[in-house]
């Protein structure tokens, strides 16, 4: 079998599902007929450690008591080392149960009798209160987790300690400005980790005969693996060239000078790899010379040179074709729950089909983001109908009905096209996507979303003070924030907020109170996840760029000849935020459990803080008005429920008499019923049949006023904002 590109993801990157890189750089090949597989080593090393035979090969590793250096490694290490047998007798079902092939197993598992239990396990003081709502097979699965968890802790003491479930050697990766160290590493002999994967490689590779072989790596975790397969293929299928692509690449190797890469790689292309990856392979069989190439690293004369041929131009997204999964286990992935905490449960609980609903980033401006980059830059959607084929051709392909829309940010008018496309299909999916928490999500919008599927949204809050949000150029309040968490999370929309403290000229009394927002969020129920994390400037955002901008000063660094994006920095105006990190993040992990709600901020923090200066109503007053129902009259009204049923009454009233009108709107649960004019209400029935979804006309708000006053209605406004057609949202009458 003769492959012309074998598309690798290296360990490590998710356990729940494949990273997509290289399912979309497949379907991609598919519509230019270039043979390709992929592979995601990953999942495929993890499943041989976590086995029968891979736990007997690991413990082999391991020092026993008659050891000498028995005596060095920690008592947790000894106990798992002595209950070896029971983890190599309960590993399979463990494993089987967290792929989703044994769910009986969940009334064992979670009673805590039948997994050998160390370390991990003082964290989970509590599984009831923890789990209580959601069940005993996430319990379960907590469980177990934390039992492979326990597992990795000893492999990282005795065996590798590289290793990490989420990432292998990311430390080797991380602001790297040179290779030195990262070169010395993959000088040493192959970890036990290591041979499992070049195991794994050596098979594929003697099967495929790969022309090309082109290696993702996405995060710093994935580098070092992905050199060691590099290395691997180098010495034993030499006929093979090589490529790295991906994230980090993407974002770190933009200054790349160092020759001994070229030692593992023959090429490194940038950006989107489908156009460099076509000319690298028109390249290699002579048909274009490497002035040709584009956004490719190779070694030329000795030395590290980069070509772009911009006159070559990217894919339309519509033309690089639907993502292919085959050739994956997946069946094979683990739903994992590592942390209590319910966006992570959603990451990393289930398979999730990944798509995209544009290139780059509608919005572009936040000051922190790498803006300058392609992958952010350049915005280029598709359209509903596309993405809504693709959904159908994944559903077909992988059996899952799950999507998650990796976008930067996902444009509020697609994914509200999306929505209504999706219903109109009669399409039966869950999704989510990350967003930012702009003024569009109205309720109504909300709405809507939630009828196609959407299940939940992330966002960056980022800082929680409009001092630094509009220093960040997030173009948003915290008030609106609030505002539109309340419209998602009514609709029943889970919300996870990214949240930043560090940013330049942060003070104490902002992070505190930033703090206390979030702290109000999560006590009126609008937020239900959250992440802090430390700002970190990096050389191709805004701030990087130009820091004398945001006050702050870029500190002495060595030449950069490999790695470069974390860029250390002096803000001399700020606080020193290591100090709050503990506190912020201690506090968050109570609050997602409703606990410590009305505690004063002071109390999550080991030294002294201001008091908050934020009204402590600030979050309920801003959330409590009553969203004016404003429209513009190019706004759209959808009707997506059941026709109604109608009933014309007789009114009577001192004498008079008139009719009206009782329409009845049978939603999922209840029924809805609204008593209007019998000549208004049979117009509204009409029109309800004209704006249903599954209509070809689109009707405007102004259509609909329209259609009101040739009736010889007067007042539309008072008719239409009035409580019996408002109450109509409940039965899906939404303007958009």
């Amino acid at each position: 079998m003769s492959t012309k590109v074998y598309l690798i993801t290296p360990p490590f990157t998710q356990l729940n599902t494949p990273y997509p890189a290289t399912a979309y750089l497949k379907g991609f090949f598919n519509t230019k007929n270039i043979s390709s597989y992929q592979s995601d080593l990953g999942i495929e090393v993890t499943l041989a450690v976590f086995s029968k035979n891979g736990l007997e090969k690991l413990f082999n590793h391991c020092p026993d008591i008659h050891d000498p250096n028995w005596v060095s490694i920690s008592d947790n290490a000894k106990r798992i080392i002595l209950l070896k047998d029971k983890y190599i007798e309960t590993i399979e079902v463990a494993i089987s149960f967290l792929q989703g092939h044994c769910d009986t197993m969940c009334y064992q598992i979670s009673q805590r009798k039948f997994l050998p239990e160390a370390s991990r396990f003082k964290q989970l003081d509590d599984l009831h209160w923890a789990f209580g709502s959601m069940g005993i097979h996430d319990k379960a699965k907590h469980i177990a987790t934390m039992y492979l968890e326990d597992i990795s802790d000893v492999i990282k003491e005795c065996v590798d300690p590289f290793f990490g479930f989420s990432r292998y050697a990311e430390r080797l990766g991380r602001s790297a400005n040179t290779f030195d160290e990262l070169y010395e590493a993959l000088q040493r002999p192959y970890t036990f980790i290591d041979q499992l994967l070049v195991q794994l490689l050596s098979q594929r590779m003697s099967m495929l005969q790969p022309d090309l072989v082109a290696v993702s790596v996405p995060f710093p975790g994935n580098l070092y693996a992905a050199f060691r397969c590099a290395g691997y293929i180098k010495q034993y299928f030499p006929k093979s060239k090589i490529a790295m692509g991906g994230g980090f690449p993407n974002t770190e190797l933009r200054s790349l000078k160092d020759v001994r890469v070229f030692q593992f790689f023959d090429f490194i292309t940038l950006d989107d790899g489908e156009a460099p990856l076509e000319n690298l392979l028109q390249f290699m069989s002579g048909t274009i010379k490497e002035d040709n190439l584009k956004r490719t690293y190779l070694l030329h004369d000795n030395q590290v040179k980069y070509f772009d041929n911009t006159a070559c131009k990217d894919y339309k997204q519509a033309q690089v074709g639907t993502p292919d999964y085959s050739d994956l286990l997946l069946d094979k992935y683990i739903q994992a729950i590592e942390i209590i905490n319910p966006m992570h449960s959603l990451w990393s609980n289930g398979r999730w089909n990944k798509l995209t609903m544009a290139h780059g980033c509608y919005w572009g401006k936040c000051t922190f983001c790498d803006v300058s980059l392609d992958y952010i830059k350049r915005y280029e959607p598709l359209t509903a109908g596309i993405l809504c084929d693709r959904i159908e051709k994944l559903i077909e392909q992988t059996g899952e009905t799950g999507f998650h829309f990796v976008d930067e940010a996902a444009p509020p008018s697609l994914m509200k096209e999306l929505a209504v496309e999706i219903i109109k299909r009669k399409l039966k999916i869950s999704w989510w996507t990350n967003i930012r928490f702009e003024k569009a999500f109205t309720k109504d919008l909300c709405l809507l979303l939630k009828q196609s599927g959407c299940i939940g949204v992330s966002g960056g809050l980022e800082v929680a003070s409009d001092r630094l949000l509009q220093l960040i150029h997030k173009g948003v309040t915290v008030a609106q924030v609030a505002i539109v968490n309340r419209n998602f999370t009514e609709a029943g929309i889970m919300v996870h907020a990214y949240l930043m403290y560090g940013f330049p000229t942060q003070t104490a009394q902002e992070t505190i109170d930033s703090l206390e927002m979030v702290r109000q969020m999560f006590k009126a129920g609008i937020l239900k996840s959250a992440y802090w994390h430390q700002f970190a400037m990096t050389a191709h955002s805004p701030v990087g760029i130009n820091p004398e901008k945001f006050a702050v000063t870029i500190a002495p660094a060595n030449e950069i000849t490999f790695a470069n994006n974390d860029v250390v920095h002096i803000d001399e105006t700020g606080t020193d935020h290591n100090l709050y990190s503990q506190g912020l993040k201690k506090s968050l992990f109570n609050f997602m459990q409703e606990i410590g709600l009305d505690e004063p901020l002071h109390k999550w923090f080991e030294m002294k803080v201001p008091k908050t200066s934020i009204d402590p109503d600030f979050i309920n007053q801003a959330i409590s008005e009553e969203a004016v129902r404003s429209y513009l009259p190019t706004n759209k009204v959808i009707f997506v429920g059941a026709q109604p049923s109608v009933e014309i009454l007789t009114k009577s009233k001192k004498g008079n008499q008139w009719e009206v009108a009782s329409i009845t709107f049978q939603g999922l649960q209840n029924a809805v019923n609204i008593k209007v004019d019998k000549e208004k209400g049979e117009w509204l029935v009409s029109l309800l049949t004209q704006v249903s979804i599954l209509s070809d006309k689109k009707w405007t708000i102004a259509d609909v006023q329209k259609s009101y006053e040739e009736k010889g209605f007067d007042d539309f406004e008072l008719f239409w904002d009035n409580k019996p057609i408002n109450q109509l949202n409940k039965v899906g009458l939404w303007v958009i």
